[in-house]
């Protein structure tokens, strides 16, 4: 089973392929943007208030390729865009081909016709080119910033560093300080008992006469 190169939804292929067959271009999702099982989802604009329709004219269609299973007819003509879209081999081009509908096989012949131009390889060459160097830039953007949040932190601890051996020389200094105040306070009470004593030392005047 031959794997396709580039499928339908690939973005270079995309562009060039909706450029040359407008009429193929569709809102195709390839998640599943909603919860419900249909894999067609159709959007009008309406009033906010009132839900008058602005117009019959205009409308969304979202089409979400993963829903989109199980066999297909010729009479289904939607489901046989997406199943082309969904394709990944050779072998789902060609059972899609072997239904025999025109417009599956212009389809077909566009994709194959545009995959082997020199513009399309050109193309892909620049956009794999432009992924690496993005790819590239990323990695070094991301080292860069894990070089600059590793700095960052560094300089964070060095400010915590700073900041506690400052609180630590503000605590010994009060610590000084208060070993001052208390032996400053001892010579105080030595000298207070020391005249004290003196005091008591002395002779009475009332036992002198």
């Amino acid at each position: 089973m031959a794997i396709l190169e580039y499928k339908f939804t690939h973005d270079t292929l995309f562009k060039l392929l909706f450029v040359r067959h407008p009429e193929l271009l569709k809102n195709l999702v390839a998640f599943e943007q909603f919860t419900c099982e249909e894999f067609h989802s159709e959007f009008q604009a309406l009033e906010v208030k009132r839900h008058t329709p602005l117009t019959d004219r205009m409308s969304l269609h979202f089409f979400e390729l993963p829903k989109v299973s199980g066999s297909v007819s010729k009479d289904q003509k939607l489901k046989l865009w997406l199943t082309l879209f969904n394709a990944k081999t050779e072998e789902d081009l060609a059972n899609i081909e072997a239904l025999e509908v025109p417009e599956m096989e212009q389809a077909i012949g566009a994709y194959r016709t545009v995959t082997a131009t020199d513009e399309f390889k050109e193309l892909e060459r620049l956009r794999s080119r432009a992924r690496h160097n993005e790819a590239s830039a990323l990695g070094h953007a991301r080292r860069e910033g894990i070089a600059i949040g590793a700095e960052q932190e560094r300089e964070k601890w060095q400010a915590e560093q700073e900041k506690w051996q400052a609180e630590q020389e503000k605590w010994h200094a009060e610590q000084e300080k208060w070993h001052a105040e208390q032996e400053k306070w001892q010579e105080t009470v030595a000298e207070k008992e020391a005249e004290i004593a003196a005091l008591k030392a002395q002779p009475n005047e009332k036992e002198t006469i």
